[in-house]
């Protein structure tokens, strides 16, 4: 009935995964490569949660 007061699960977790793309945006134009690789792949990972969650809910 109230469904409209329910939070989204995935919210938080999409702001994080932004905000760890941006970080390593910034990465890559400094020249740190390596921080970049890091944090993409961090950020893959999150992406991963992130469609696990949709998926169930």
């Amino acid at each position: 009935m109230f469904s409209f007061f329910k939070s989204d699960p995935t919210k938080k977790l999409k702001k994080q995964h932004l905000a760890l793309l941006e970080k390593a945006m910034h990465a890559q134009r400094n020249g740190d490569i390596k921080g970049y690789a890091m944090i993409t792949a961090e950020a893959e990972a999150l992406a991963k949660e992130i469609q696990i969650k949709e998926q169930e809910g």
